[in-house]
């Protein structure tokens, strides 16, 4: 008898994984013996024992095998699916109708975000949808209330929480670990409920470590614009202009459409459960999870600007601790952060938005290149950057004297003390080598400038890779001493922002899944084929069965539908010869068939049955 433990520092000693029994007959065998044993349970000697000895556990367990081939097998498949954005109407698409046919949106959108990521076409693909459910949402409900786009499980909402969650891991862990941490560590009474306060608290001193809790968060998630990774940003611009064309007549529209997912379907679910989203191995204490949810809940509403914001608490000591921060300076500051992670550096010139002001105030600058020497170079002047333009002018109102287009800005770097004796300077690169220097009123100020400008120019094409750190004075650039002013630079530039984190992804993997799900919704992607003609003869009243499908153009749905049945088939056939051959190998105690695993034999007798089912 061979017994398997894993070795455990827990209290409950060792882990017992498994034992299995050999007849002693194969070891009496002159050569030797080589198979591989299912793992068995431990044998108790066949002592029975009685039902009511035990506890019951119900658990529900979802297992899932996929079996990937080369790349060239899902081109047809994969191709349909990538095109998704460019369908019109978008509901016709293959992308869109894996979520109608999905039981849970969820299902589709974890490998259509993961595939559409993979190649680039993320940002095309949710604006695509999000425009078609805000126009479906308006028709629907007449509406001209905002508030009811993007509040259902759809397959926006589902797709726009996936693309977060995986892109933005990086961003939560910048922006909100460090806090978390100190929060489950150091252990602050923050009850502000009267009836839940513990012998010896003070009711005012919870509420003001919740404050300062408070405080620090919403100040790390305000100030963190620069962080937020360039995928979510164009994602948010793309849901901001959706939302401003279709609701015309809402100033506030272009913020709520935002934070609606910034804020409820991203920080908010993330400070309230840390452990979901890697910032913190386990599940918080019920003391620390507490405080969290009540430092969520404030988040959320704060960042919600909802008119009355005490009325969003059901709780009155909730209603009492929000007049805090019933200040507008806390609305100033979301506005300020939603205008910058929504402003996205890909210039739309059909935007119908005005350009957005992210940052303004007055600067020293030098003149670009027309006196080469003296003080009268440096000027004060006040300095205003849209998402669209950075401009300066004598002084604020003034129309500008200089206008520099987001996308010519090449590369922002701080520049080195000795080239003008000068403290605080950064420069702005152009084409042809022209460049902007300008000295900030203090470091902090710098930093913030540089932050900002080059958040808002990364996705530019002709970014730079090097510069040179000091400046091109009396015929030689004084960081390399080379004499060309031409000459490329000296130093590579700093990235400076993470915002374009590298995701491990596999596109075959992926392809596979869905079509692993389409496969198995094979009785609903026939029932939308009937709908499609249903549709296009009948024009009456929709039978029922077919009302819970969205079907804009019967006829491009239906020509989608037939591609993919098709592709899907094919893929079905392949997978069937690869069954056959696979049972046809694989022997009785090797690895993937091991001794005592009886599942696998049930396994091998359901695929034979399929087998012979589908030749």
């Amino acid at each position: 008898r061979v017994d398997l433990w894993n070795a455990s520092n827990l209290k409950f000693g060792d882990e017992f994984l498994g034992e299995l029994r050999l007849p002693l007959k194969f070891l009496r065998q002159s050569s030797s013996y080589e198979a591989w044993y299912f793992l068995q349970p431990r044998d108790n000697g066949n002592k029975s024992l009685k039902p009511d000895d035990l506890g019951s556990l119900r658990l529900n367990v979802v297992y899932t095998e996929d079996h990937v081939f080369s790349s060239d097998y899902y081109s047809p498949l994969r191709d349909l699916l990538l095109k998704s954005a460019d369908v019109e109407p978008v509901s016709a698409s293959a992308a869109h109708i894996l979520g109608e046919v999905c039981r849970e949106k969820q299902e589709a959108a974890i490998p259509l975000v993961r595939l559409f990521l993979h190649y680039g076409r993320i940002v095309p693909f949710i604006s695509a949808i999000a425009n078609a459910e805000v126009k479906r949402t308006q028709k629907l409900f007449n509406s001209r209330d905002p508030n009811t786009i993007f509040r259902g499980n759809s397959l926006t909402s589902k797709c726009i929480d996936e693309t977060m969650k995986l892109a933005g891991m990086h961003y939560l862990q910048v922006t909100l670990k460090p806090i978390i941490d100190e929060i489950c560590q150091v252990h602050k009474p923050c009850e502000i409920d009267p009836v839940k306060l513990k012998d010896g608290e003070n009711l005012e001193n919870n509420r003001e470590n919740l404050r300062q809790y408070v405080d620090r968060i919403f100040t790390v998630i305000t100030k963190s614009g620069v962080s937020c990774p360039t995928v979510m940003c164009d994602i948010f611009f793309s849901l901001r202009e959706s939302a401003a064309k279709r609701f015309q007549g809402d100033p506030d529209v272009r913020y709520t459409a935002v934070s609606s997912f910034i804020f409820l379907r991203f920080f908010a679910p993330a400070i309230l459960s840390p452990n979901l989203f890697q910032l913190t191995p386990h599940h918080p204490d019920p003391q620390t999870s507490r405080t969290l949810t009540l430092i969520s809940k404030t988040i959320q509403t704060l960042g919600s600007l909802s008119k009355s914001k005490s009325a969003n608490f059901k709780e009155s000591y909730m209603a009492t601790f929000y007049d805090y921060f019933n200040e507008q300076k806390y609305a100033d500051a979301v506005k300020n952060f939603l205008d910058l992670i929504s402003s996205s550096g890909r210039r739309d010139h059909k935007s119908i938005e005005q350009p957005i002001l992210l940052k303004e105030g007055f600067m020293i600058k030098r003149a670009q290149g027309r006196k080469r020497f003296g003080m009268k170079n440096f000027k004060k002047r006040w300095f205003r950057l849209t998402n669209h333009e950075f401009t300066y002018q004598k002084s604020k109102g003034d129309h500008p004297l200089c206008s520099i287009p987001i996308e010519n800005i090449l590369a922002v770097e701080r520049l080195e003390e000795e080239s003008f004796k000068m403290k605080n300077m950064f420069q702005v690169i152009q084409p042809e080598r022209r460049v902007l220097y300008i000295q900030a009123n203090n470091c902090v100020e710098a930093k913030d400038w540089i932050d900002i400008l080059t958040k808002v120019s990364q996705c530019n094409k002709k970014r730079l890779t090097v510069y040179h750190p000091s400046a091109y004075l009396n015929g030689h650039w004084l960081c390399c001493k080379a004499t060309a002013d031409n000459t490329p630079g000296c130093t590579p530039c700093t990235g400076g922002l993470p915002a374009n984190i590298q995701l491990d992804i596999d596109g075959d993997r992926e392809t596979e899944r869905i079509y692993s799900l389409f496969n198995s919704y094979m009785p609903k992607l026939e029932k939308m084929q009937e709908a499609c003609g249903s549709k296009s003869v009948y024009d009456g009243p929709e039978e029922e069965e077919y009302s819970t499908f969205i079907i804009d153009d019967p006829k491009e749905t239906y020509k989608t539908l037939k591609l993919i049945i098709e592709g899907v088939g094919t893929l079905e056939q392949e997978h069937a010869q690869y069954r056959r051959d696979k049972f046809k190998k694989t022997k009785y105690g090797s690895q993937e068939h091991p001794i005592g695993d009886k599942s696998f034999q049930t396994y091998i007798r359901q695929q034979s049955e399929i087998s012979a089912h589908s030749i």
